[in-house]
């Protein structure tokens, strides 16, 4: 059961109406991996609440955001673990430096390799476990009015393997109106079936461009679709939200439709949270993400 929303979850101008929502499923950390698996590959994700130390977590968040303090983006006076916004436009150019800054820090790293983590996907990859080094962390204001649309992973990352998962963490606590991850339910198998499809189209596009997110047979950005809602009812299928918390965090596969929505939080917070690649090292690696995210890398 998903608790009464204090407003209606938008995304992109569109509204998500009650009867397309439901209510992510937990799994508890403590399970035996291969029982973990099995959920993982059922339902295409997996939620793991309390998976890392919530003050671990929290500290990370305000180590993050302290770095913004001369960009204007925060409530002045305000605690950085807060993560207030401050109403007002920020210095975007001087923003977006202090957040190259920090996907290059060894603090940020040491987030994303933190030792429970790595250890438990070792297991769960069944191999040594590959942290692609393009990782990607956002922060995103109450005032804005786009979320990420509709899509998969793998149309990033056709230059690998399909048998990476992505890890998604919010970076502080996240309720559904603050607009975290939304996954379309038992869409897996969906998007293998338009990942065949789109393969097939692509035969004739050079090399390079078959492996793109952006080719000519592809959405915007790679996106299926901006209009959730709409696609909902067209695979009769709902949405999936949670309230997360410090130290959840989301394990999906490479197929699973998912997507975002706006920041809608009444107390004015900054949304923050980290999406980031596991694969086994053994398996074929995308060469493509052997770099650091940035702003403007077209993957």
């Amino acid at each position: 059961m998903i608790r009464p929303l204090q407003t209606a979850l938008e995304s992109n101008h569109y509204i998500l109406s009650p009867s397309l929502l439901g209510a992510l499923t937990p799994s508890h950390p403590g399970q035996a991996v291969g029982t973990l698996f099995e959920q993982y590959q059922a339902q295409g994700y997996l939620w793991l609440r309390g998976f890392l130390p919530r003050a671990e977590v929290i500290a990370f968040r305000r180590h993050f955001f302290s770095a913004f303090r001369d960009t204007g983006i925060l409530a002045a006076g305000s605690d950085p673990a807060e993560g207030l916004w401050s109403g007002q436009a920020e210095d975007r150019a001087l923003a977006a430096k202090r957040l190259m800054e920090v996907v290059r820090s060894a603090a940020y790293e040491a987030f994303c390799l933190h030792p429970r983590l790595w250890q438990f996907l070792d297991e769960f990859l069944g191999g040594p476990a590959y942290l692609h080094k393009r990782k990607i962390i956002r922060y995103t204001k109450p005032s804005e009015k786009s979320a990420t649309g509709a899509h998969y992973d793998l149309v990033y990352l056709r230059g690998g393997t399909d048998r990476f998962c992505t890890v998604w963490i919010p970076i502080g606590d996240c309720p559904i109106e603050m607009g975290g991850l939304v996954y379309l339910e038992g869409s897996h198998a969906r998007g293998q079936a338009l990942e065949t499809q789109f393969t097939q189209q692509n035969q004739a596009l050079p090399p390079e461009e078959r492996l793109s997110a952006f080719n000519k047979n592809m959405g915007e950005q790679g996106w299926i679709s901006k209009d959730l809602p709409a696609l909902a009812e067209k695979f009769g299928s709902r949405w999936l939200v949670a309230d997360y918390e410090a130290g959840d965090l989301m394990i999906h596969s490479p197929y699973m439709i998912h997507a975002a929505t706006n920041n809608l939080d009444p107390q004015g917070r900054l949304r923050l949270s980290t999406d980031i690649r596991y694969q086994n090292v053994r398996d074929e690696i995308d060469a493509r993400w052997s770099n650091h995210w940035s702003l403007e890398d077209m993957l």
